[in-house]
């Protein structure tokens, strides 16, 4: 089976599904695909295609503004590399059209919204978006077998008139090897948000909260990278709260430096708008860190297996869990950590979810049973 992943970006910069699709591709490598990923060429150093081996990677040469990523390129590897099924990650930009022209309803075609169709996003800026979703989205989409990670984005893609197959798989989290000293007591404690810096990630609302709640003996850590201009916004309410002392800007931070500041968190904090999966907060459990995320991330897990706080959009219900989370001792925050461990262990491993992902693969290209997981209309 030789199959073609396109994404907008195979840099780290990229973020969560950059990470979801390298990993995929190789666990579908492992089980004996053929793999082959086409992506935007970066200007500078940090594409890190030597992380994505033994996967194909094949970058092509934009033209025109980068955010829709036109490239004749597109096509032209699907014309070179003639795969039997082609899989999309991410929608509105130029890649999304070139599969669909290049599969003209005769090939296979899956596509990975990656959350671009929740409500929150699909409303951002929506007059952007739709002349994009009444030329081709939308009918692409329909002609498409539609890859989500959770059961909420499928009613949530239901709800838009989208009648086409659904397979819901949830993404894979990779686990770490957790320090020697994880037991460690520190003078001050920290709670960590690791992310965009863009206003889907509900940051004014965490600033607000942390603003209420002060807890003494912490810190709270932002890391991520800076969109739309969004980290002077964050950094000015921070300083109106009165909480410069209290709150750092770390900026971008990836792989090894990545994983030790999860390692250094004692409370992840993800108040999102909204989320398809939330890759971060698996990572944070993984890492042993218990999670505080809201309701627009489908993170039920958090109350059955006692591993954090999932709570209301908003900044009361963040305060009220940021209040009990801080008066938690160390003790009981390493238990809920622990707890989030196993979580990950059992349900997230990236072996069984590309077994899941190869399983749609062959009943799509006609050479197996329909998976229990992928839902018909």
């Amino acid at each position: 089976m030789k199959t073609v992943q396109f994404i907008g970006s195979v840099s780290d910069e990229s973020a969560g599904p950059t990470y979801c699709v390298r990993r995929l591709s190789q666990e579908l490598c492992a089980l004996g695909c053929e793999v082959h990923v086409v992506g935007l060429a970066e200007n500078g150093a940090g594409c890190g295609t030597d992380r994505w081996a033994p996967v194909a990677v094949h970058l092509v040469a934009p033209r025109g503004p980068r955010r829709f990523g036109y490239s004749a390129g597109w096509f032209r590897m699907l014309e070179v590399i003639r795969p039997d099924l082609v899989h999309v990650h991410g929608i509105w930009m130029y890649h999304s059209l070139a599969s669909l022209r290049w599969c003209r309803g005769c090939r296979p075609r899956i596509v990975s919204p990656h959350g671009m169709l929740e409500p929150w996003a699909f409303g951002y800026r929506r007059w952007k978006k739709l002349p994009v979703w009444l030329l081709w989205e939308k009918r692409g989409l329909e002609s498409s077998v539609l890859h989500v990670t959770s059961e909420q984005e499928a009613i949530n893609i239901r709800a838009l008139g989208l009648r086409a197959p659904i397979a819901v798989i949830p993404i894979g989290i990779d686990l770490p090897e957790l320090p020697l000293s994880r037991g460690a007591v520190t003078a001050e404690r920290r709670a960590l948000f690791l992310s965009r810096i863009h206003p889907i990630k509900g940051l004014l609302n965490l600033v607000e909260a942390w603003r209420r709640v002060r807890p003494r003996g912490w810190r709270l850590c932002i890391a991520g990278p800076d969109e739309c201009g969004h980290l002077n916004v964050v950094q000015r309410a921070v300083r109106e709260a009165g909480l410069a002392g209290v709150v750092d800007f770390v900026g971008p931070v990836y792989g090894k430096e990545k994983q030790e500041l999860l390692n250094s968190a004692d409370l992840f904090i993800l108040p999102t708008f909204s989320e398809n999966f939330g890759v971060v907060v698996g990572e944070a459990l993984a890492s042993g860190v218990p999670v505080i995320t809201t309701k627009g991330a489908p993170w039920s897990w958090l109350l059955s297996h006692r591993c954090g706080w999932w709570v209301d959009i908003g900044v009361e219900p963040l305060a009220a869990a940021i209040s009990e989370a801080t008066q938690c001792t160390t003790s009981e925050l390493h238990a809920m950590g622990e707890r989030g461990r196993r979580l990950v262990e059992e349900r997230f491993s990236w072996p069984k979810i590309a077994q899941q992902m190869k399983a749609v693969h062959e009943w799509v290209l006609g050479g197996g049973p329909r998976p229990e997981w992928v839902e018909i209309p």
